[in-house]
């Protein structure tokens, strides 16, 4: 079994895979408090609960978008299995991606896992979506560059902000789509207002990217709010939830 995980800035995904299967994925808050041992704890009565065989774990991969976790689940996981988890950089063997930014450095890792994972499902040239903490935009050129891309408040974080600082605005669940455009009430406006403006938002970003490059791309597109707004953008999208374990095992068979 290969071991991959995918540390965001509010939860961190463990992918099991066997082969080329997704066997299993589990969700945990990333927690910046927390210390190796606190990780070998909590990781191995969640990896048990999969039916886990620790000495089965022939390695992993880890991509972190938050610096001290990358060091202390990548410490835990070592604990855990024996074996160095392979750290995502622009330094690994991307499958061919050359990053053409002013800083490759600076490119999340994130980014470039579901850069690698569109890559090797669609030709470019690609925008990839990831709607997570922050919403992010990722462009790939018809060689399969990464060009760049834009960077926008997640919508969870953006309607807590809004929540948070006004006083008859309430906090809500975006689970639950809205049925219509125009709402009927606070909340059914409040749901509007952030499903429907996220889905014209991507939309109109797709158009504009399209105008830049001066010819069609093929949209993909992860993260846990996208499912919710996919079925309101007039693109056709590739959506699949596990984009990013599905990178992470393309890297490390590239990497490994």
């Amino acid at each position: 079994m290969i071991l991959a995980l995918d540390v965001g800035n509010t939860n961190t995904v463990v992918g099991g895979f066997e082969g080329s299967t997704l066997r299993f994925s589990l969700r945990m808050q990333s927690d910046r408090n927390k210390t190796v041992d606190e990780y070998v704890l909590l990781l191995r009565g969640l990896l048990a609960e999969k039916e886990v065989d620790l000495s089965g774990v022939e390695g992993g991969i880890i991509s972190s978008v938050v610096p001290e976790l990358r060091y202390v689940l990548g410490k835990a996981m070592e604990r855990l299995t024996g074996k160095t988890f392979l750290v995502v950089s622009n330094r690994l063997d991307l499958g061919g991606i050359q990053i053409k930014m002013d800083i490759p450095g600076q490119v999340g890792a994130d980014l470039l896992v579901d850069a690698a994972a569109a890559l090797s499902l669609y030709q470019p040239p690609l925008v990839i979506f990831d709607m997570g903490t922050a919403t992010t935009m990722s462009v790939l050129d018809r060689e399969g560059s990464y060009i760049g891309g834009v960077i926008i408040p997640g919508l969870r974080l953006s309607m807590d902000a809004l929540s948070g600082r006004a006083a008859q605005l309430p906090f809500i669940n975006l689970e639950e789509p809205p049925e219509h455009l125009i709402g009927k009430n606070t909340v059914d406006c409040m749901k509007a207002g952030a499903i429907y403006s996220n889905a014209a938002m991507l939309d109109g970003l797709v158009d504009r990217v399209e105008e830049e490059l001066g010819e069609k791309v093929t949209v993909v597109a992860t993260g846990g709010l996208m499912g919710v707004v996919l079925p309101f953008c007039k693109h056709g999208i590739h959506y699949d939830e596990n984009l990013l374990l599905i990178g992470l095992l393309k890297l490390y068979e590239r990497n490994s």
